[in-house]
Order: C-alpha cells, then sequence, then structure tokens
C-alpha cells in the first residue's frame, strides 16, 4: 500500500478512536456542569465569606490560601507564587452623616488606600470648587479650603441613568438633556482645567492646603452605582459619595447653606506585603513540557465584593479544573490554570508569571481568558495569529450547539484587544484568546462599582461558560497537532485611527507597587 495512503488510514482510525473517548469525557463535562454544579457554593466562599480582593490586602492572601486550599480538596496541584510586593491595606467602616441644616446618614465609602480619621471624626463645612478664571485666582482662594471638606466633582444634572431619559422622555427632551449634559461637562472639565490640577492632582493640593477631607461622585451612570478606585490623598481621607447624596451635599453648599458633615472612615496601613498568583496544575501524561492554560484575574477593588470582575471568571476556570480533574484525570498535555493578581493595577501577576516562566510561554499550546462578567461567552478573535481560525474552528466544533452557535469568532482578530490577562501572553507571542462575554450592563452597573457583590451573578450563563472552557481545554489537549504563534500579515484596520492593529509591546510588570 502506497505509504501516503496508510498513513492516511492510520490517521482516520486514529481519529475515530478519539472520536468516541471526546465523546465520552465532553457528554460527562456536560452532565457534570448540569447536575453537579459547584459554582453558587464556590461563589458564596469566595464572594460573601472572603469579599473583596484588593492587591496588598489580607483579603487578597485568604482569597490565595482559600484557593490552594480548594484545589486540594479537590486532589489538584496547587500553590501560591509570589510576584512581588505590594504596600499592604486593610479597609474598616466608614460612617459618612449630614448633621445640620438636617440630619441624614449619607450613602458613600473610602476610596482604596485611603488614609484613615485615626479613630476620630472629622466634623467640618463642606465646600465646593469655586468658578474662577485661572490658576493665580485659585491659588488665591486655596487657603479657604482650610479645616473644610471639599467636594471636587461635578454634580450631575440628572441622578437617572441615560436609557431612563432614552426609553420616557419625548425625543425633543432627551436631545435637550443629552446636549445640556454634554456642556455641563465640558464646562466642569474647562473650569478643572483652569486650576492647572487634574482629578488626580487635586487632591493633594487640596490636602496641603489643609483640608479636612476630599469628596468625590464618581457616578457610573446606572441606578445608586458609583466607581470605586484608589485615593490620591496621603493624608486625609478620600471618600465616594452617591450620586444622591452627593448632589444632596453640593446643592447645598452651592446655595449658601453651609452644609455640616461628620466623618468616621477607618483603615489600617500594613506596610510592604508579599503578592502572589494562585497556579493549580493537572501534569501531562504523553507531552508533560506543553502547556494548555486556563486563565483569570482574582484581584478586585473593593467597593463591593468583585462578583463580576472578576469572580466569575475566577469560579469559572476553578469549576472548569475541578471538572477535568474527575474526568480527564490524564491529560496529554500539562493544563494549568493561573489566578492573576493586580489585574487592576495593570496585569501585573500575568506579566510577572509571563517573565518568570519562558519555558511555559514558549510552549504553550492555548490559554483561554475570561474577565468582562457574568454573561455567556458571545466572541472570540485569534488574537492576531495566522493559523488560530485552525485550531479554534476545530476545537469549537466539539462544543454544544446551543453554545457555539451564540459565539461569533473573528480572525486572525486584533491582537492583545481586550486588556485583560490574556493580552500579557499575547504581547510575549504566545497563543492566549480571551473568552468575552455579553454585557448585562457590566460597564455601567458591576464593572468596578460598589454594586458588583454575588447577587449581580448570572449562574446558567456561567454554567454554560465552564462547559465551554472545559471542552475547549480538553480538545486543545487532546489535538494531535501542536499549535503555531505565526503571526498574522493581514491584521485588521483599528476602527478609530484607520490604520492597521499592531502587535502589543511586552510590558515589564510593576513588582512593587502603592509604596
Amino acid at each position: 500500500m502506497n505509504k501516503k495512503l496508510l498513513f492516511s488510514a492510520l490517521f482516520l482510525c486514529t481519529s475515530t478512536i478519539l472520536f468516541a473517548q471526546d465523546r465520552k469525557v465532553i457528554d460527562n463535562i456536560i452532565k457534570e456542569v448540569n447536575e453537579n454544579s459547584q459554582l453558587e457554593k464556590l461563589a458564596h466562599e469566595l464572594l460573601d465569606v472572603v469579599g473583596p480582593r484588593l492587591v496588598g490586602s489580607p483579603q487578597m492572601k485568604q482569597a490565595n490560601d482559600w484557593a490552594v486550599k480548594k484545589y486540594s480538596d479537590w486532589g489538584i496541584s496547587a500553590k501560591n507564587e509570589k510576584w512581588g510586593e505590594w504596600a499592604g491595606w486593610e479597609r474598616g467602616v466608614t460612617h459618612i452623616d449630614l448633621i445640620s441644616p438636617r440630619v441624614r446618614t449619607l450613602e458613600g465609602t473610602q476610596l482604596a488606600w485611603s488614609p484613615s480619621t485615626n479613630g476620630k471624626n472629622i466634623n467640618a463645612e463642606a465646600v465646593i470648587l469655586p468658578q474662577i478664571t485661572d490658576s493665580v485666582s485659585f491659588q488665591k482662594w486655596l487657603p479657604n479650603v482650610k479645616g473644610k471638606i471639599v467636594l471636587i466633582s461635578m454634580n450631575q444634572l440628572s441622578g437617572r441613568p441615560e436609557k431612563n431619559w432614552e426609553e420616557f422622555a419625548t425625543k425633543d427632551l432627551f436631545e435637550k438633556f443629552k446636549k445640556e449634559k454634554a456642556d455641563a461637562t465640558k464646562a466642569w472639565a474647562a473650569g478643572l482645567a483652569k486650576t492647572g490640577y487634574t482629578n488626580k492632582t487635586l487632591p493633594a493640593a487640596l490636602e496641603n492646603a489643609g483640608a479636612v477631607a476630599v469628596i468625590i461622585n464618581n457616578w457610573s451612570q446606572g441606578f445608586g452605582v458609583d466607581k470605586i478606585f484608589g485615593a490620591n490623598t496621603t493624608k486625609v481621607p478620600t471618600l465616594d459619595l452617591s450620586v444622591e447624596d452627593y448632589g444632596l451635599v453640593y446643592r447645598l453648599a452651592l446655595n449658601g447653606n453651609k452644609p455640616m458633615l461628620k466623618i468616621e472612615s477607618e483603615s489600617k496601613k500594613l506596610g510592604v506585603v508579599p503578592t502572589f498568583n494562585t497556579i493549580a496544575e493537572l501534569k501531562g501524561k504523553q507531552k508533560p513540557n506543553e502547556y494548555v492554560m486556563l486563565s483569570a484575574h482574582f484581584d478586585s477593588w473593593d467597593g463591593a465584593s468583585g462578583a463580576t470582575d472578576n469572580g466569575s471568571g475566577t469560579i469559572l476556570m476553578m469549576e472548569a479544573m475541578r471538572i477535568l480533574k474527575k474526568f480527564y484525570p490524564n491529560p496529554k498535555r500539562t493544563i494549568l490554570v493561573g489566578h492573576w493578581g493586580s489585574e487592576e493595577q495593570g496585569l501585573n501577576g500575568s506579566r510577572a508569571f509571563v517573565e518568570d516562566h519562558p519555558e511555559i510561554v514558549n510552549n504553550l499550546q492555548a490559554l483561554f481568558n475570561q474577565d468582562n462578567g457574568t454573561g455567556r461567552v458571545v466572541n472570540i478573535g485569534g488574537q492576531g495569529f495566522a493559523k488560530s481560525k485552525d485550531y479554534i474552528t476545530r476545537w469549537l466544533a466539539a462544543v454544544p450547539d446551543t453554545i457555539k452557535n451564540q459565539i461569533k469568532t473573528s480572525f486572525p482578530g486584533t491582537p492583545g484587544a481586550g486588556g485583560s490577562d490574556f493580552a500579557s501572553f499575547v504581547a510575549a507571542g504566545a497563543l492566549g484568546y480571551s473568552l468575552s462575554s455579553t454585557s448585562w450592563d457590566y460597564g455601567t452597573y458591576t464593572w468596578h462599582t460598589n454594586r458588583d457583590s454575588y447577587d449581580k451573578l448570572v449562574f446558567d450563563e456561567i454554567r454554560s461558560n465552564v462547559i465551554l472552557a472545559a471542552i475547549m481545554v480538553y480538545m486543545a489537549c487532546e489535538d494531535p497537532e501542536k499549535t503555531s504563534n505565526e503571526k498574522a500579515t493581514d491584521l485588521p484596520v483599528n476602527e478609530r485611527t484607520g490604520k492597521p492593529a499592531t502587535w502589543p509591546v511586552q510590558t515589564k510588570s510593576n513588582r512593587k507597587g502603592g509604596m
């Protein structure tokens, strides 16, 4: 027999045998997800018990240790791997009250890394930035903040989200509102620029001038939702008030009612602390030095519990690993999962892993990352790799139609698009893919906000993602071919610049932060 024909026959025979094996493993994955899901339990333990996971906080280390224990309970090897150091900080309680001209408890919290009130209450008048003509007049006004609480954000024209206006207002009224909002935003930005400072530098100038606290409103344009980031003060607390209560205090100050606030804001500085990635492994039996990875960042901002950013991606990857261990305990290639630290400050944990583990990065069959909310996966792009279409399409073929038919693929795709931890690998020339999900108002309602809690998770959507991720990992492990990281020459045009997309530059991780 012709050798070429013989090889084809043997390959067809092998493929038939593998298909029967594939079908059994895949059916078991689907059955386990649908009948024995652990997602709700994992979410409760991580989000309700451990809570938010700010880099450098005790809760972040508690989460690392919790994950290692979980993997150990499932018979999966796991470890915490140090990648750097950070300024340690622990949140305490925050109380903000209006005490004059009337009494009201206000909804708000201190920002991450904000200084505390050192066990004392601040009792002071709240003032707003004046209308000024230039930086000279602002410097003349600046001494007036001594002993005062200063509100430095624009007061919103409406506390209703724009969707509300679009749905209920007349077309003319909606257009009028949008114009007034745009004009007010532009005027506020121009006024801030005239001070000679920015949103980031102004707080320090105010505390140096004697302000006793700084208050902002980071409204996300959603009902009662504020985005919670880090403080830019080092001596006095920075706090965020809800859009409703910020507007109340702002109007009182604007109209000469001299609002008095009482603030108690507790937190602890913990010095320099080590920071970790949590890595779990199922060792490959045939090709142990080739790798397939699951990926999700573990850290969060701490205004809420970080449910959709990125507790949802975390429990997805943990559940996929649990199921793979149960039904695919002896993978062909080594399966790793990376739970990354400090994604929120610039992909630091995953970048450090890429720097520290070239032996993995250079032999990566594929990495699948999920980090944009609780929704079902609807987009997978080729990240600019020329042959990604061949592999992704082949692996997706094993996924149930109800899941894969909702997924839009784009090849070769844009390298590193999306800005989460997969980009750390793509920048190093490794095949990292983003499992991008449908919104569920992620951008306005949960992303970095004080409402990103357990109750925002849609577990049936996450279950579909577990099936997808586990099957994709299985198929990538079993694929007889080694993937190629060849870069495409026909990258798409960047819609904003009109120029072809470019490959991301590999940026070093920041291994010491907040100090």
